[in-house]
C-alpha cells in the first residue's frame, strides 16, 4: 500500500489532506494549551478558596479554631491547597511536554510538506515541458510532412505540361526534393523528442511521483503517530498526580476522622464555664397570716415581731443579697404576686455580674475582674504563662551578651566589654519589670483559685452588714447574689451572716439605719445607671457618697433617703470628709 502507486495521480488532494492534518494538530496543540489555562484558573480558584476561609491570624476567628471540628476544616483547607498545587503541576507538564514539543514538531512538518511538495511541483513542471517540446515537434512534422506532399503534387503538374520549360520543371523537382528532406528530419526529431518523452514520463510515474508521495505519506504517517503519543502523554500526566491527589483526599478524610465530639464539649465547658453555682431555690411567701406581714426572704429582720417564725433554709444560707436595692416607700403599693416574680425571674435577661464589666472608655480591667471566675482564672493563667515566656526570652539575650562579653574579655580586638554593659542593664531592668508584672498576675491568680480572705472581706463589706445571730431569709432572686466584684458571695458559717435590704417591703423595716455620708462628690460626666444597683447622675450634680472605691473602680452614693447606688469612680470627683469614719486621705 503505497500513495505513490495507489494515489499518482492525487497530487492535489495530497496536499489538501497533508494541510488539513497539520490543523488538526495545531487544534490538538491549542486544546492542551486551553486544558492548562483551565488547570491554572482551577488551581488558582482553589487557593483563593482555601486562603479565604484560613482563619485571620490575631483574630477571634483564630481561637475557635482550637475545636476538632475547626481543625479538621483546616486541615481540609491545607489539602485543598496541596489538591491546587497538583492541578498547577498537570498544567506544568502539559505546557512542557506536549505544547512545546508539538509547537516544535508543526514547523518542523509545515518545512518538511513544502519541501516535498516543491518537488513534486518541480517534477510536474518537468513533464509538462516534455509534453510541450513533443506536442511541438509534432506539428512541426505534419507541418513538413503536408509541404513535401504539395510541393511532390506541384512537380507532378509541372513535369506534366508540356508547355512548361525544362528550367521550370527541374526547379520543382528540387524544391520536392527539399520539403521532402525537411520532413525526414521533422519526422527524426519528432521521434527522438516522442521517445525522450515516453523516458521522461515513466520516470514521473514510476519514480519520481512515488518518491515524493512515499515521503508524504511517512511525513503524514509520523504525524499521526506523534499525536497519538501526545493523547498518551495527555493521559500520563493526570495519571501521574493521582497518587498524590489520592494523599490529598486521605488526608481530608484523615482529618474527619480525628474530629472528637467528647473534647469539643470539654472545650466548650472550658471556654464558657463560668464558675458560679446555680441559684437556690426560692423560699415559700406565706400569705395566710391576715393582719401580720410575713417575712421575705431577702429581709434583714431576724424575728422582729413577737411569736414569728424565722423561715431559713436548712441549716446555711444560700448567699448574700446586693445590699444597696432601693426600698420601697409606698404602703399603698400592692404586692406583686410571687407568680409573677417567677416569672419574671425565669424569663429575664441575666444581670451584670460585675460592675466593672461596665468599661470606663472601652478598656478592659488588667485583672481581668470583668469575666466570670474560671474565665477570669484562664485568662490570668495565659497572662502568666505569656510572662513567663517573655522572661524567658530576655533571659536567654541576657545570657549571650555575658557570653558574648566574656568572649570581648578574653579578645579585646572582638570588641569593647563596657560597651555591652548598658545593654546587659536595660535587659536586666526588662526582667525585674516582668517579673513584678508576673507576681502581680500570679496573686490575682491565686486569689481567684484560693479565694483569698482579703477578697472574701471585701465582698462582706460590700454586701451589708454583719451581726452574730441566726441567718435571716433569703431573697427570691438568685442573680442578685452576686457582688459588684463579679463573684458569688461565699457561704458565712451561723456566727456571722448577712441583714440584707428589702426591695418591694413597706414601712414595716424602714427604720433600718442608713450608713453615714463620708464625704460628698460632683458628677464630671453624666452616667445612665440602667443595671441593677447603679443609679443615674447627671453632669455638675453633688451628691453624698457613703462607701469609697474599694479597688473595683465603683464609688456608693446617695442623692436622697430613698437613691442610693454605684457609680464609676472615674465618673465623680470624690471630696472625703477626714473626721468621717472610714475615710482615706488623698493627695
Amino acid at each position: 500500500m503505497s500513495w505513490g502507486t495507489e494515489l499518482w495521480d492525487q497530487f492535489d488532494n495530497l496536499e489538501k489532506h497533508t494541510q488539513w492534518g497539520i490543523d488538526i494538530l495545531e487544534k490538538y496543540i491549542k486544546f492542551v494549551k486551553e486544558r492548562t489555562e483551565i488547570e491554572l484558573s482551577y488551581a488558582k480558584q482553589l487557593r483563593n478558596l482555601s486562603k479565604k476561609y484560613q482563619p485571620k491570624k490575631n483574630s477571634k476567628e483564630e481561637e475557635e479554631y482550637k475545636y476538632t471540628s475547626c481543625k479538621a476544616f483546616i486541615s481540609t483547607l491545607n489539602e485543598m491547597n496541596d489538591y491546587a498545587g497538583q492541578h498547577e503541576v498537570i498544567s506544568e507538564n502539559m505546557a512542557s511536554q506536549i505544547i512545546v514539543d508539538l509547537a516544535r514538531y508543526v514547523q518542523e512538518l509545515k518545512q518538511e510538506r513544502k519541501s516535498n511538495f516543491h518537488d513534486g511541483r518541480k517534477a510536474q513542471q518537468h513533464i509538462e515541458t516534455c509534453w510541450k517540446q513533443l506536442e511541438s515537434s509534432k506539428r512541426r512534422f505534419e507541418r513538413d510532412c503536408k509541404e513535401a506532399d504539395r510541393a511532390q503534387q506541384y512537380f507532378e503538374k509541372m513535369d506534366a505540361d508540356i508547355n512548361v520549360t525544362k528550367a521550370d520543371v527541374e526547379k520543382a523537382r528540387q524544391q520536392a526534393q527539399i520539403r521532402h528532406q525537411m520532413a525526414e528530419d521533422s519526422k527524426a526529431d519528432y521521434s527522438s523528442i516522442l521517445q525522450k518523452f515516453n523516458h521522461e514520463q515513466h520516470e514521473y510515474y514510476h519514480t519520481h511521483i512515488p518518491n515524493i508521495f512515499q515521503k508524504i505519506q511517512e511525513m503524514e504517517e509520523r504525524r499521526i503517530v506523534r499525536i497519538g503519543e501526545s493523547m498518551k502523554t495527555y493521559a500520563e500526566v493526570d495519571r501521574q498526580v493521582i497518587p498524590i491527589i489520592g494523599k490529598c483526599l486521605d488526608g481530608i478524610v484523615k482529618a474527619a476522622e480525628s474530629i472528637d465530639q467528647k473534647n469539643d464539649s470539654q472545650l466548650v465547658i472550658e471556654a464558657y464555664k463560668s464558675g458560679f453555682e446555680p441559684p437556690g431555690d426560692i423560699e415559700f411567701e406565706d400569705y395566710t397570716q391576715p393582719m401580720k406581714r410575713t417575712v421575705s426572704d431577702n429581709s434583714l429582720s431576724n424575728s422582729r415581731g413577737e411569736g414569728k417564725p424565722d423561715l431559713k433554709f436548712g441549716g446555711k444560707s444560700k448567699g448574700k443579697l446586693w445590699p444597696f436595692i432601693k426600698k420601697n416607700k409606698s404602703p399603698k403599693q400592692q404586692k406583686e404576686p410571687l407568680s409573677h416574680r417567677f416569672n419574671e425571674f425565669m424569663t429575664s435577661k441575666p444581670k451584670i455580674h460585675c460592675f466593672r464589666s461596665l468599661k470606663r472608655g472601652g478598656a478592659t480591667p488588667e485583672d481581668f475582674s470583668n469575666l466570670p471566675p474560671e474565665q477570669r482564672r484562664k485568662k490570668l493563667q495565659q497572662k502568666v504563662d505569656e510572662l513567663n515566656k517573655e522572661i524567658q526570652k530576655e533571659m536567654d539575650q541576657r545570657d549571650a551578651i555575658t557570653k558574648m562579653k566574656d568572649v570581648y574579655l578574653k579578645n579585646p580586638q572582638m570588641g569593647d566589654p563596657a560597651s555591652l554593659d548598658h545593654k546587659l542593664a536595660e535587659v536586666s531592668q526588662n526582667i525585674e519589670k516582668l517579673r513584678l508584672e508576673t507576681q502581680k498576675f500570679e496573686a490575682w491568680l491565686a486569689e481567684v483559685e484560693g479565694r483569698l480572705p482579703a477578697r472574701s472581706e471585701q465582698a462582706r463589706r460590700q454586701s451589708g452588714l454583719y451581726d452574730s445571730q441566726n441567718p435571716p431569709t433569703v431573697n427570691n432572686c438568685a442573680q442578685d447574689r452576686e457582688s459588684p466584684d463579679g463573684s458569688y458571695t461565699e457561704e458565712q458559717s451561723q456566727e456571722s451572716e448577712v441583714k440584707v435590704l428589702a426591695t418591694d417591703f413597706d414601712d414595716e423595716f424602714d427604720d433600718e439605719e442608713p450608713l453615714p455620708a463620708i464625704g460628698t462628690c460632683k458628677a464630671l460626666y453624666t452616667f445612665e445607671g440602667q443595671n441593677e444597683g447603679t443609679i443615674s447622675v447627671i453632669e455638675g450634680e453633688t451628691l453624698y457618697v457613703i462607701e469609697e472605691d474599694k479597688g473595683d473602680g465603683w464609688t456608693r452614693i446617695r442623692r436622697n433617703e430613698d437613691e442610693e447606688g454605684y457609680v464609676p469612680t472615674s465618673y465623680v470627683e470624690v471630696c472625703l470628709d477626714k473626721n468621717a469614719k472610714g475615710a482615706k486621705t488623698y493627695i
